[in-house]
């Protein structure tokens, strides 16, 4: 990337002094807050807050339904909506400078904003187009009466704006940023801010959010007949990826309950009456390289491709580059495609990048469809859309259905080829030729004998077991399936895969399991260290290895060996402990450091579990049992030496869902703060904490009569 932005610091020098002019920021936009006063007038909905400030969404139409949601969103938390817009824009460089410019630059090349603007009526349906009319409506009207908290440039928002930050986000879950650092290998710089990009959309690094619990038992595994649904995604608790939680209902067949993201205009995932699903992170093998021979290596306009010159699809990105008060640095770039995908300048040349979710804007619109469907075949039809190019899918029904399923768009690729690597870019039989069929190609469990499916981020070789679990013999390699096992994954295996009659008390039970597996990778690593000769033979770790060897693998709050085993083990394996990015692989030098950070910080080796690992957030400072890769997942990335560890993420909102032998649900959840995400003067900013440390839930009222009775708030806005 220092191609790109090289000798930036000397050209910003010389543009000061003879071109002033050319850095005053253009201002943004005009925004019509009348008009938009105006176009909410167009919409009838209705708000209800219930005790603990969740919004519960009533309209005729869905379009009013998308209207109120986005309002109501606004209102807790506009500050995060904005952040999402400022990336998916392409406006990070204006934040913080060189950073984002890296950030806005890797936005334009996948040309996000192009695709939603140039597919916007032709790969969307006129009933999803009329509900994201409702949504940016909404935003809008906010901001016309809010204009301090919105800020100059959010408004006025567009449907293509929301369409354009589901293309360049979603590529970030399966790893696309990962990815590209493999092709710009050497370019420090580069690697630097592609992490950075993904901090940008995600507020924590990778290896601490990257996980998630998604479980469902079937009638034929519970003790009582019902049909049971844990969705227990691990976000981050603060930022754009924080979940929000509403409720949306609408006379045209929206009924969901469930979390989202804020800006986004859709329940990601959750439950309806009917039906309910739970999302956890996949990373398929989605993305490859091309090498490219170009006819200029310093200026390309044109590369080879069965031994004819091609010409490359070019434009112009001016990326704006923060510099102090009003004045930012316009850096015009070249942007280049080829029939692969786009193309990067990196050192070891030109290279197209295949990706899946490239210039394909159908995600929301899957997501819609499957918020709308009340049948099992209407899920699947939703997902056979396939704009969503990655994730774990496990869903259940009040029929009894039940389902694990790989989501991923996997691409034809020819074969014969190591796809793990670059391949030629000047051959069109290694172009990619489409992707394969929902259910067609990756692993699928359905309605399996065990009666369970379970995913926590491990293998879906491990999703189930008996005649239906999925073989990894049965996938091409190229796929990039993973055979990863997290200690979530071999807990759930134990826990639910070994009791053939369930009861609600140990289904929830399981899921907030505490322990680590004898054969988890931290235990195996705390074995090995026990054995390790140069510790074992040394007098320094002798009260060190007396705490460790005590310690049952159990993060409940009374235990003293759990933060000093953690913090070992994760300064040598990593934050989640499976071996990646460790601080030092070392286990004398780990053993030796998380020593020094526990005598620094607390004065001993071994405080208890709930001292060290806490849930803080204003006048709240509560104990958390629990820990990272735990079923009851909690993560910190603080020091020990700092003092006590404050969750940043993990558990975050959960929904529980229990469908009776008649098919009734009863449906509980939870957030870890509250539903006022910024507001610290709310009675929500933190009201949910103490149940969520306590481990219990809330009971959230699903009728109008219910909400109504517990009410805090019933307005519409939008009406004169």
């Amino acid at each position: 990337m220092k191609r790109i932005f090289g000798g930036l610091a000397l050209v910003i020098a010389l543009a000061l002094v003879t071109a002033g002019f050319v850095l005053w920021t253009p201002s943004p936009p005009s925004f019509d807050k009348e008009a938009a006063i105006a176009e909410a007038e167009e919409y009838d909905v209705r708000i209800i807050r219930d005790k603990f400030g969740v919004p519960h969404i009533y309209g005729e139409r869905d379009a009013d339904v998308a209207f109120g949601l986005a309002f109501a969103n606004a209102e807790d938390d506009i500050e995060n909506i904005a952040l999402g817009r400022r990336f998916s824009r392409g406006e990070m460089g204006l934040e913080t400078g060189e950073e984002g410019a890296i950030t806005d630059y890797l936005v334009a090349a996948i040309q996000a904003r192009e695709a939603a603007a140039e597919q916007y009526e032709s790969d969307l349906s006129p009933e999803f187009r009329e509900y994201l009319d409702g949504y940016v409506t909404g935003i809008n009207y906010f901001c016309a009466l809010n204009e301090e908290r919105c800020g100059p440039g959010l408004a006025p928002v567009t449907p293509q704006d929301i369409i354009a930050s589901y293309v360049s986000r979603t590529p970030l879950y399966y790893g696309l940023d990962q990815e590209l650092r493999r092709l710009f290998d050497g370019d420090f710089e580069f690697q630097e801010q592609a992490e950075a990009a993904r901090a940008a959309v995600r507020q924590v690094g990778d290896d601490v959010v990257d996980g998630s619990n998604a479980i469902a038992v079937a009638p034929s595994r519970s003790s009582d007949g019902h049909t049971r649904l844990m969705v227990n995604s691990h976000q981050p608790f603060l930022g754009p990826t924080a979940w929000y939680e509403a409720r949306v209902k609408s006379e045209e067949g929206l009924d969901m309950i469930g979390g989202l993201f804020s800006g986004s205009p859709l329940v990601s995932h959750g439950t309806r009456p009917e039906l309910g699903w739970a999302i956890t992170v996949n990373k398929p093998d989605l993305a490859d390289f091309f090498k490219l021979t170009v006819n200029d290596e310093d200026n390309p306009t044109q590369y080879m491709m069965d031994g004819e010159w091609l010409d490359f699809e070019m434009s112009e990105v001016t990326i704006r580059v923060k510099l102090f008060g009003p004045f930012s640095f316009p850096s015009t770039q070249t942007i280049r495609r080829s029939v692969h995908g786009p193309v990067f300048d990196t050192p070891k040349g030109f290279y197209a990048v295949s990706f899946a979710g490239d210039r394909n804007i159908q995600a929301a619109e899957q997501w819609y469809q499957m918020n709308k469907a009340t049948t099992q075949e209407e899920w699947l039809e939703a997902m056979s859309i396939q704009g969503i190019p990655s994730f774990n899918f496990v869903y259940a029904d009040r029929a009894g259905n039940i389902g694990y399923y790989y989501n991923a768009q996997v691409p034809m690729r020819a074969e014969g080829w190591d796809w793990s690597g670059a391949v030629p870019g000047d051959r069109s039989e290694l172009v990619w030729q489409g992707i394969y069929p929902f259910g067609g190609a990756a692993p699928v469990v359905q309605n399996p004998s065990s009666g369970y499916v379970v995913n926590a981020n491990h293998t879906p070789f491990e999703s189930t077991n008996g005649p239906d679990q999925p073989m990894a013999e049965d996938f091409p390699a190229h796929y990039g399936i993973a055979n990863k096992i997290t200690n979530r994954g071999l807990r759930a295996q134990e826990l639910y895969g070994s009791d053939e009659s369930i009861t609600a008390d140990e289904f929830m039970r399981y899921k907030m399991d505490l322990a680590y597996a004898e054969n988890s990778p931290l235990m195996t690593w705390l074995r090995d260290l026990q054995a390790n000769p140069d510790i074992a033979e040394n007098s320094e770790f002798d009260d060190a290895m007396e705490i460790i060897a005590a310690w049952d693998g159990v993060t409940e709050l009374d235990r003293r060996g759990a933060g000093l085993s953690i913090r070992a083990a994760q300064i040598a394996l990593g934050i989640q402990m499976h071996g990646d990015d460790p601080e030092n692989p070392n286990p004398v030098e780990a053993l030796r450091q998380a020593m020094g950070e526990y005598m620094r910080g607390f004065g001993r080796l071994d405080p208890t579990w709930g001292e060290v690992n806490r849930l803080i957030r204003g006048d709240v400072d509560l104990p958390l049992r629990g820990g990272p890769d735990t079923l009851r997942a909690i993560y910190s990335i603080e020091n020990p030496e700092d003092g006590t560890l404050t969750a940043i993420a993990g558990d975050s909102y959960i929904v529980y869902v229990d469908w009776d032998e008649d098919g009734v649900p009863g449906i509980r959840s939870i957030n870890q703060f509250g539903s006022a995400v910024q507001d610290e003067s709310s009675a929500h900013y933190n009201d949910q904490s103490a149940i969520f440390a306590k481990e219990q839930f809330r009971t959230p009222p699903m009728t109008l009569e219910a909400v109504l009775a517990e009410a805090t708030a019933d307005y519409r806005p939008g009406t004169r």
